[in-house]
């Protein structure tokens, strides 16, 4: 009986190495540049940081003044309605907060600008009184413009 219950429990290990490594290598084919799929998911981090933590400095740097911002429900707008929404959020004293959905990134080169990012990402705050969170899904196109990264095309959509 010990021998059969350390049977399973090596097929249960083996099972559960195999899940693993075909999560990662999932991971990993969502970006053809490991490099370049560190370096947006390092400013996708920064620049919702500054949005969580209100800090307009450096959330502005993030976008090109002539942004495209695509919304399937706002239509469409640009750069001062983008860094005017995270005013309004600071003097509102609002909760809002932004998260990446984990294992939603996608990362792919734009040959001689950036790079386009895709994901899915969870907004939550407190509305009539009740915190509620809600998932969307977006596009970002970032320029790469002597050593500046800066998006200039936002498609935000499935509202």
């Amino acid at each position: 009986m010990n021998t059969r219950f350390i049977k399973y429990l090596l097929l249960a290990a083996i099972v559960m190495v195999m899940t693993i490594s075909n999560a990662k290598a999932q991971q990993q084919q969502k970006s053809s540049d490991p490099a370049l799929f560190a370096k947006i998911a390092q400013l996708d981090s920064l620049v919702f940081d500054a949005l969580n933590k209100r800090d307009t400095t450096t959330f502005k740097n993030f976008f090109s003044k002539d942004l495209e911002f695509f919304h399937d429900k706002g239509g469409l707008t640009g750069y001062d309605h983008t860094i005017n929404f995270l005013k309004s959020l600071l003097e509102n004293k609002s909760d809002l907060r932004r998260d990446l959905v984990k294992g939603s990134l996608e990362v792919y080169p734009v040959p001689g600008y950036g790079a386009m990012q895709i994901g899915s990402h969870q907004f939550c705050h407190t509305e009539n009184g009740k915190y509620g969170c809600a998932t969307f899904k977006f596009v970002h196109v970032w320029q790469n413009k002597d050593g500046q990264w800066k998006i200039t095309r936002v498609i935000s959509y499935d509202h």
